[in-house]
């Protein structure tokens, strides 16, 4: 691998990378690692190392890399119109044809989409919104936001806040005041070991209920949630839990944000988390899948229960005063066309829901009785190892060990196989493009367990 050329001095000297040990970067201690091109599940690097990307980018190249039909979609859309604001009514072909598609895709009560560009403007924007909401129904106090620990919504003011990992508050000064965290569904960890999922689900609700009746209901506005925990771990919601969740909320007048960034659009199996778990969403935030990340787009579906009142808020006040100058650019939108069309006609949801299947089962097998892997997880086309020092208590390796790191390391250098080491715990997740074949899989899950038995024996 280069490390002292041109292109990797440049890099370091210049590149201020995301989620990344600054430090170490700068003085050469980790490696610059420059993507050339890419195609189906494979990427390659500028050195020629060609590697099967089980985690999609980041869960976001969802019908795999180098389709032709989204680059030509880019390139025809910037070619005719590369750009025009969509402020007091403008639109292009492409934004007003996306919106249809996506409304024809959500669940039936939404009504109208907000276009942004990434995940944490998305739910910026549905913070600003929710306040809008309740002060036009004349509840200025109903503004707190109630998320979940070990959620991930962002890494903005209010999306930093909203996430619920230590590494998105420390030295940051967040989370802001207006937002709480509860209880994560998270069946495994939980501190009672005797608990049923059932009584988990019971805990979960109690300790919501316990928080609205401290806080008061009438100062919470919303309850956001990801159908399935992502960077907190892959995490399905145990047996019941959005249905006893919602319950809650209705019942105190919460709105509900389902935060379906990783979610939307096929990762599951099925088009949305809300419609896999029943949930009865008043906004739901989309981006990764919206395009599979070919170019940066992302949404807030609103509800025509919150769209009403929105509306009627500009009857009173004039024109509602959030914009951002990309907000439905052109070419994402193009891109996001081109990719939903892509997802219908190679039935890629259907393969996420049966291939996915078939990977989860497939690791299970192959890892769930290693002394080591404490829990196999996954729904769709996700999954998650977590390991354990000692299954018999549930007990943790020490996170100066960094066992998650050490597989996923291990696994990227002896087969050239790509997933995530997940924060906050020692877990190794994956989020392969929903294009996975049956033999794909198979390499991925054999490359895994060889990983495990150099790290852990």
């Amino acid at each position: 691998m280069l490390t002292n050329d041109t292109l990797g001095k440049w890099d370091r000297e210049n590149f201020f990378h995301p989620s990344t040990h600054l430090a170490q970067h700068a003085r050469g201690e980790t490696v610059s690692r420059v993507i050339k091109t890419a195609s189906g599940v494979h990427i390659e690097d500028r050195d020629g190392n060609k590697m099967l990307d089980a985690f999609s980018g980041l869960y976001c190249v969802n019908v795999g890399y180098g389709r032709q039909e989204i680059a030509e979609a880019i390139a025809d859309q910037a070619r005719e119109l590369a750009y025009y604001h969509s402020y007091v009514g403008h639109g292009t072909e492409a934004s007003i044809t996306l919106s249809k598609m996506i409304l024809d895709r959500a669940p039936s009560n939404m009504s109208k989409v907000y276009f942004g560009l990434g995940g944490s403007d998305a739910n910026e924007t549905n913070v600003k919104l929710i306040w809008y909401y309740n002060n036009i129904l004349g509840r200025p106090e109903k503004k707190k936001i109630i998320s979940r620990w070990r959620g991930y919504h962002g890494s903005g003011l209010m999306t930093g806040s909203l996430t619920g990992l230590e590494l998105f508050h420390n030295k940051f000064d967040l989370p802001l005041a207006q937002v709480l965290h509860t209880e994560a569904p998270y069946y495994f960890r939980r501190d009672n070991l005797d608990q049923s999922e059932a009584e988990f689900v019971e805990h979960c609700v109690a300790e919501l209920e316990a928080m609205i009746e401290r806080e008061g209901a009438d100062t919470i506005a919303a309850f956001i949630g990801e159908p399935v925990l992502g960077t907190g771990g892959i995490v399905p919601p145990p047996h019941g839990y959005w249905a006893a969740i919602q319950t809650v909320l209705r019942k105190h007048d919460i709105l509900l944000v389902a935060d379906e960034v990783v979610t939307g659009f096929g990762r599951l199996g099925s088009m949305f988390g809300s419609d896999h778990y029943g949930i009865e969403a008043d906004i739901i935030t989309i981006a990764k899948g919206l395009t599979s990340a070919y170019a940066p787009l992302s949404g807030s579906v609103i509800s025509n229960k919150v769209w009403k009142v929105l509306e009627q808020g500009t009857d009173e006040n004039g024109a509602i005063g959030h914009g951002w100058t990309y907000s439905a650019h052109p070419i994402g939108a193009a891109a996001g066309v081109a990719n939903l069309k892509l997802l219908d006609d190679l039935n890629l949801i259907e393969n996420a829901a049966s291939v996915g299947a078939y990977f989860n089962q497939s690791m299970r097998d192959a890892l769930s009785d290693h002394a080591n892997v404490g829990d196999v997880r996954g729904e769709g086309m996700l999954c998650a190892v977590e390991f354990v020092k000692e299954k018999d208590g549930r007990k943790f390796f020490d996170a100066a060990d960094k066992i998650g790191p050490q597989v996923s390391a291990a696994l990227l250098a002896q087969d050239q196989v790509i997933a995530r080491a997940m924060p906050q715990g020692d877990i190794l997740g994956f989020a392969p493009p929903f294009c996975l074949t049956r033999e794909e899989a198979d390499t991925v899950v054999a490359a895994t367990l060889r990983a495990v038995t150099t790290v852990l024996g």
